[in-house]
């Protein structure tokens, strides 16, 4: 076993774009589960859609996840597919042993504004309505949401901050704490985002963890950034702070583990020690999600 793949060993991918999806996917839940077991024991992957309840497909994969490890975790974003805002959902979501509910993500008005820009954001095969939904209205919280932190709170589970504005993550995180929520995420901060290290400081003095996505970092993906950037990020707010996702799982794209060696390779050469690497992999989600 190399050093990269010894460090790995036991990861959780917080992030993946397994299918089924509206959007063409490399592969399904139990296939990157699959993946991830035999080539580096994946310990958990968190299987995220922007338009559907992915626990409903953990459920239905149940006979091809039986012989596989690797724990596939359901996910609900709360985009207008699912209803916006919409507690039924993440009561079933919750409910049926999901974990993670998303603010919206591609309903967001952010994600929205973004692309506009021509981002690059994959196209769905089928005709979707992706209306704009607001979490902030006149300064306050929308109401909608104060039962969605109560049930996230009583599941102990985590809330990640979507797409939204900076701003409106820390309005929303500010009043789900007040609901007895306890654990946040933040992803891909300067992608669609727009937060800086500062703001994210913030985040994390709330309890909140910052997620940074491989499909950004990995030079067989497309956009190609620079591992520095990423390596600035962990130095700024610390390895303890920071949880890294694939953010893989698109069609044409990198398998997640291979991902995970290249840019993790990469870190260690920028002088990352590798016990921090690990604490990001692997520490840092088993605590969050719960996992042995």
């Amino acid at each position: 076993m190399t050093t990269i793949d010894q460090i790995l060993d036991g990861l959780v991918d917080m992030h993946c774009h397994s299918g089924p999806s509206p959007m063409p996917r490399e592969f399904d839940h139990a296939g990157g589960a699959r993946d991830g077991w035999e080539r580096l024991r994946m310990r958990a992957m968190v299987a995220k859609c922007h338009h559907h309840n992915t626990q409903m497909d953990v459920l239905a994969q149940r006979p091809l996840l039986a012989d596989i490890p690797t724990e596939v975790i359901g996910a609900v974003a709360l985009n207008s597919t699912v209803g916006g805002l919409n507690l039924a959902q993440v009561q079933l979501c919750l409910g049926l042993g999901g974990k993670v509910v998303y603010m919206p993500t591609v309903s967001s008005g952010r994600h929205i504004d973004c692309h506009a820009e021509n981002l690059g954001f994959p196209t769905p095969t089928v005709k979707l309505t992706a209306e704009r939904i607001e979490v902030v209205r006149d300064g306050e919280v929308v109401p909608e949401l104060l039962p969605i932190f109560d049930l996230v709170a009583e599941h102990d589970a985590v809330l990640n901050g979507g797409h939204l504005h900076p701003e409106d993550i820390s309005a929303c995180f500010a009043v789900a704490r007040e609901h007895g929520v306890r654990k946040f995420v933040v992803s891909h901060p300067d992608f669609v985002i727009g937060a800086d290290p500062t703001q994210c400081s913030s985040y994390i003095e709330g309890g909140a963890l910052v997620e940074h996505e491989l499909h950004m970092y990995d030079p067989g993906a497309t956009m190609r950034w620079p591992v520095e950037q990423l390596m600035e990020w962990i130095s700024a707010l610390g390895p303890e702070n920071t949880l890294i996702g694939s953010d893989l799982g698109q069609a044409g794209f990198p398998r997640p583990v291979d991902a995970f060696r290249r840019v993790g390779e990469a870190l260690l050469d920028l002088g990352l020690p590798e016990k921090d690497l690990r604490r990001i992999v692997h520490d840092n989600p088993r605590e969050l999600l719960g996992l042995d």
